[in-house]
Order: C-alpha cells, then sequence, then structure tokens
C-alpha cells in the first residue's frame, strides 16, 4: 500500500485517468439525452450500442433495491443519468 500523500504509480494514473475518461463519456452521453432525448438519432444508436444492437424493449429491471423495474430502456437511462449511476446495470 501507498503512503498517504504521496503520488499514484504509473499503473494507479493508469486506472484513474481511465475511469475518469470514461465517467466524461457517460456524462457526455447524458447530456445529449437530456438535451435532445430518447428518440434522437443518435442517442438511439448509444442506446444500441450498449444493448449489442438492440433497444430493449420494457418494462427494464434493474439492480435497484428501492426502484426494480422502469417501464422503457430510456426512463431507465434518464434515471441513471439523473442519479449519476452511469454504470448501473440491467
Amino acid at each position: 500500500a501507498q503512503q498517504p500523500g504521496t503520488p499514484l504509480s504509473d499503473e494507479e494514473y493508469h486506472q484513474f485517468f481511465k475511469f475518469l475518461q470514461i465517467t466524461i463519456q457517460a456524462s457526455t452521453a447524458c447530456h445529449l439525452r437530456e438535451l435532445y432525448g430518447c428518440k434522437n438519432s443518435l442517442v438511439q444508436r448509444l442506446d444500441e450500442y450498449e444493448n449489442h444492437g438492440v433497444i430493449p424493449p420494457g418494462p427494464i429491471c434493474s439492480e435497484l433495491p428501492g426502484n426494480p423495474f422502469f417501464h422503457n430502456f430510456c426512463t431507465f437511462s434518464l434515471y441513471r443519468c439523473i442519479m449519476k449511476k452511469y454504470f448501473l446495470k440491467v
């Protein structure tokens, strides 16, 4: 374990910035969703990419204990964006 206050190792920096890059990309996708809505062709392509080519129909079940399902993938995605739970899975 590293001493508190010391800089990260090269590998730790790699992991740190990799996580930030992914989070920034997820945040950008959420911003597009909020601006243009789920019917936008770019947003739909992102949703298809996330789901191996097909946007799942509803309802969507999730790992959330308090919110077990959403009416459709768009509602689920908007929830993830609002709550900043970008990597929550269905």
